[in-house]
């Protein structure tokens, strides 16, 4: 792709009895293009709870993302699950609200050991959008699924001919410097790990997917700019901010609780908070690393 593109993976809007409040998305798009810069969103994904959702409420989130978004940012919607029939269920409903992609996570209560398993299962999704830009959402360290991501793009088009790229949440730089170099130019690799997202640039990564961008786009954007100009100085400076706010973070057990109360904070949108079995994050935590975030990075 010419620009690299920032992708925000959104957090599910819950009212206060962790039910779903549909009447946040609105103002948390105009959030995201407005104050943040940031496009595209990865809706429904780990940082979404989408496994703590059922099928029934994936769908009335996506589409409501799709519906508000329409002409304003681009909307891919994970639709991965633990059973194949409901996630071609969500991938033939993403066709219905017009989504812009989908992506699929591997299922891990019931691991795929091999490659070619993995390929297949993706296939049957994908069998069920087959207009739709079909991504595979590669994350390790949450599925436990350890297939090297390019062992799983090998030949894949021949079987998903949709098929546009991954999402690449896992660490292993050698293996996303082999996706990039074995892959043709219309597909996109995006770096999922934000603490560590320069050097996946430096890899060949086409962009970004990651929770801190709902509330550090803006300054992330600069990052990938500095970045495209060579000027790696100032490139490692954000992004050595960043890694000082998430190394901050850690201390208070940054987990998914941690991190939408962090964006309640920063944003002021009314996201409420995760639901069971994650849980909120004790007030003052989240305050203090919204202190260190202000200290850290001005407004843009």
């Amino acid at each position: 792709m010419a620009d690299k593109k920032l992708v925000a993976a959104t957090f599910t809007p819950f009212d206060s009895k962790c039910e779903v409040n549909l009447s946040q998305i609105g103002p948390y798009i105009d959030y995201l293009t407005k104050k943040q810069g940031v496009k595209s969103v990865f809706v429904n994904g780990t940082t979404g709870e989408s496994l703590s959702l059922s099928v029934a409420e994936r769908k009335m989130l996506a589409k409501e993302w799709c519906e508000k978004a329409n002409g304003k940012m681009e909307v891919i919607v994970h639709v991965g699950c633990m059973s194949l029939k409901d996630s071609q269920e969500l991938a033939k409903h993403a066709v219905e609200i017009k989504a812009d992609a989908i992506a699929v996570m591997a299922p891990f209560f019931l691991k795929l050991k091999t490659a070619e398993a993995l390929k297949l299962y993706l296939q049957e999704v994908s069998s069920a959008a087959p207009v739709l830009p079909f991504y595979y959402y590669h994350i390790p360290a949450i599925t436990g699924v350890h297939v090297p991501a390019r062992d799983v793009i090998a030949g894949i088009q021949e079987l998903i001919p949709v098929f546009r790229g991954v999402k690449f949440s896992g660490t292993d730089l050698m293996d996303l410097g082999q996706c990039v170099s074995s892959s043709p130019p219309q597909w996109s690799f995006l770096y999922g790990v934000d603490e560590q997202l320069l050097a996946g640039l430096a890899m060949g990564a086409d962009g970004a997917v990651g929770s801190t961008y709902n509330y550090l786009g803006c300054h992330v954007n600069k990052l990938i700019a500095a970045f495209e100009k060579h000027d790696l100085d100032q490139a490692r400076k954000i992004q050595f901010k960043l890694q000082e706010l998430l190394g901050f973070a850690t201390n208070f057990g940054f987990d998914l609780g941690v991190n939408k109360q962090v964006m309640n904070d920063v944003s002021g949108l009314l996201l409420g908070p995760p639901r069971l079995p994650v849980m909120p994050c004790p007030p003052t935590h989240a305050q203090a690393i919204a202190k260190k975030y202000f200290e850290l990075f001005t407004e843009c």
